[in-house]
Formats: structure tokens, sequence, C-alpha cells
């Protein structure tokens, strides 16, 4: 029997130390701060202790500041297995934290215990993230258990924050350490479809906006008295979404919509009864831009377009900036891609493409820093719903996949 083969079989027999793994994970709920959690430290320490137990000897922890929580620390940590060669390292990064369960009524079991069912674990963060981690972890054991060195040294990833920006999770550790070289392959395994197809590899540039408008407030009968915020508002939602169709035209086949929209979303309330022309209004973009714009760019058009509403309602408008985040593409050809196109065939028997998404992820920042990187995974994708679940089948094909990548 092949190396490769050992492992795989090894991976298959390992389902019920997958389930002990995600029931410890699960059973510890790390929400940040902003949800009213005390973050990750209890659940780093749970997955500390399992890995000490199961023979990992080269753990590191980079701890970032954090006096919101217990201890005033969250946890990032990196598990290490040397190989043959320590050029071309794999990372693999799955995150820690998870969002909170939401209505409880809309679980059919405890969110916080898992439960196995019907070649499933259900429960809050076994799919998001817990999969990635648990695929990661196994794959390494796999090869570990079997006496195996992997041919380049593999890097297991543990980091905070996620889910509410990263700040003191991979933000942290580019800033303060230094810890990835630039023939490194990341993956980070915390997106992707339900037959493994998608290699995500670029994402579009994101600005929300909140737009704010002062008018003239005056009664419903004498409209021309005021100069109404809601209407000067809703010109230039009209104006600003029209700019698709003609300043940011390019379409981009790597993108699901191909083009940059430009969507007013979220409206605040202006005045409390009918028969009030409002002075003030407030509503919200949300733009998703092809990479070859910069925000600057379109933040330049929507100042124009602006300038021409007050000019023709009375009114004056100015915008604040919620979330902005540019990213760079990793190449196509890129040798993370080809690698992992290549596993992901051997296990799956499916072409793997290219894609790029409308969302951000935690991908952005390590690209912005110089470094290739990829986010995969075989998913059901339920995260962040009630009865968030994963299946068993996707963790061990996942866990076959990063096998094959540390034998490469």
């Amino acid at each position: 029997m092949s190396d490769k083969s050992k492992v795989y079989a090894h991976i298959e027999a390992s389902v019920d130390g997958i389930v002990e793994l995600e029931s410890l994970l699960t059973a510890v709920p790390a929400m940040a701060p902003e949800s009213g959690g005390t973050g990750e430290m209890k659940k780093a320490e749970a997955l500390l202790s399992w890995l000490a137990k199961k023979g990992f000897t080269r753990i590191e922890r980079f701890d970032a500041p954090d006096d919101r929580v217990p201890g005033g620390l969250r946890p990032n940590l990196v598990a290490t297995i040397p190989g043959r060669d320590d050029s071309g390292r794999l990372w693999i990064m799955s995150h820690l934290d998870v969002v909170p369960e939401g209505d409880r009524s809309m679980w059919n079991t405890d969110p916080f215990t898992v439960v196995r069912k019907d070649g499933r674990v259900y429960g809050r963060g076994v799919e998001d993230n817990q999969q990635g981690l648990a695929s990661s972890v196994f794959a390494a054991l796999a090869l570990m258990e079997n006496g195996l060195v992997p041919t380049h040294t593999v890097k297991l990833l543990f980091v905070a924050d996620e889910e509410y920006g990263s700040k003191f999770g991979i933000q942290y550790l580019l800033d303060k350490h230094d810890l990835f070289r630039k023939d490194d392959l990341i993956i980070i395994p915390d997106g992707g479809c339900k037959d493994g197809s998608e290699i995500e590899i670029a994402e579009k540039n994101i600005c929300w906006l909140k737009i704010v408008t002062k008018g003239k407030q005056c009664h419903g009968s004498t409209p021309d008295e005021g100069a109404n915020a809601f209407l000067a508002a809703c010109d230039l939602a009209l104006r600003v979404h029209e700019l698709e169709k003609t300043v940011f035209t390019a379409r981009d086949p790597l993108f699901h919509p191909d083009r940059t929209t430009l969507s007013p979303t979220m409206k605040e309330a202006n005045v409390p009864n009918v028969n009030t022309i409002p002075g003030d209004d407030v509503f919200c973009f949300d733009m998703r831009i092809l990479p070859q714009y910069p925000i600057a760019k379109v933040l330049s058009e929507v100042e124009k377009v602006m300038r021409q509403v007050e000019a023709a309602h009375g009114v004056k408008m100015s915008y604040e900036i919620l979330n902005r985040n540019e990213s760079v593409a990793t190449k196509a050809e890129a040798p993370v891609v080809k690698a992992l196109s290549a596993a992901v065939e051997e296990v799956y028997g499916v072409k793997a493409k290219a894609i790029g998404i409308g969302g951000g992820t935690v991908g952005a920042y390590l690209r912005n820093a110089g470094f290739d990187c990829v986010v995969w995974a075989r998913l059901e994708e339920t995260a962040h719903q009630p009865n968030e679940n994963a299946l068993l089948e996707n963790i061990v094909g996942d866990a076959k996949v990063f096998a094959s990548l540390m034998l490469r």
C-alpha cells in the first residue's frame, strides 16, 4: 500500500475522532465581544490540550491584546509539522470564533451540543469554521500517526476574530509578526460550494456608504416652501445606481454578477407622519466594485453626482464610509491554485475552476500584504444559519485533499 493510500485509509477511519473534536470545540462558544461573547481563549485552550494529547509538539501562540475580554488576550495558534523541505510551506488557516446561535426556537437541537445524524454533525460552528479546522488537523494526524514526514513544512493556523474584521486575528499577525514567506502556499478552508469545484482567488473591492441629506422640513401641503431631503436622496440613489451602466461598465466573468454593483440598501426613518416634507434623510449604499476600479475613482464619481443633486434640489449632502476594503487577486496560475486544483481533482474527481466573489474574506489581508492565497472547501453552505451542519464525508474528503498537498 502506498503512503498516500495509508493516509487516506487512516482519514476514513477517523470519523469518530472528527466528531469528538467537533463536539469538544462546539461545546465552548467562542464569540467576539461585539456579539456579547468573551472571545476565543477557552476554545483555544481546549484545542491546545487536544492537540498536545494527539502528539502535536510544536505549537506557538501569538496572542493579540484586547482589554474587552477576560484575560485581555485573543489567541492565535500555529501548529507546525516539519517537512523534508522548509521552502514552499503549506499553510491551512481556519478561525476559532463563531457567530451567535440566533433564535434558539429555530434550532432542532442544542446549538452548542453536537448531534451526529444521517452522516452529518449539527451545531453552531461545525461548518464555519470547524470543518476546515478538523479537516486540516486530521490530514496532519494521518501523516504523523503513519510515521510520514510532509514533503514541505506544514503550518496549521487557528486565528481569532474572523467574524468581526480580523483586527485581533490575521491583521494582528501580519502587522506584528513575520510569519509568512512569498513562496508559501496558503489555503483558507472557509468558503466554497457543494461539489468543491470553486477556488476563490479574488474579491471585489467593497465600499459601504452612509449618505446624509440635509434639506428643509415643511408641511406636505406646501412642498415648495421646503427642500425634500427624501426626494433628493431618491434621486441620488437612482443616479449613482445608473453609474453601473454609464461609467463602471467593465465585465469580468471571474465574478458573479460579472459587473460592478452600486446598490442602495438600508434606509433610516425620517419623519413620523405622512403630511410632513422631510428635511433630513439617511440611507446607505453597498458597493461591490470590480478590482480594476479603485474605490477612490468610485467615490469621485459619487461626489460629482452629489453636487448635481444638491443643485437640483436645494439640499446639502455628505457621506460617511462605513466599510472600505480593496484586494489584489491571486493569479489563476499561482502555484497554490495549481496544486490545490490537482488535489481536488484527485480526491473529488471534479475539475476545479478559479472564481472571484463579491464578499470579503480574510484572504484580502494576505493578498494585500503580498502573499498568494486561496479560499476553498467543499461545503453544504449552512454557515450562520439555524441547524448549521457539516457533512462528515466533506470533512473526510477535504482532509484527503490537504493530505495530498502535504505529500505533494
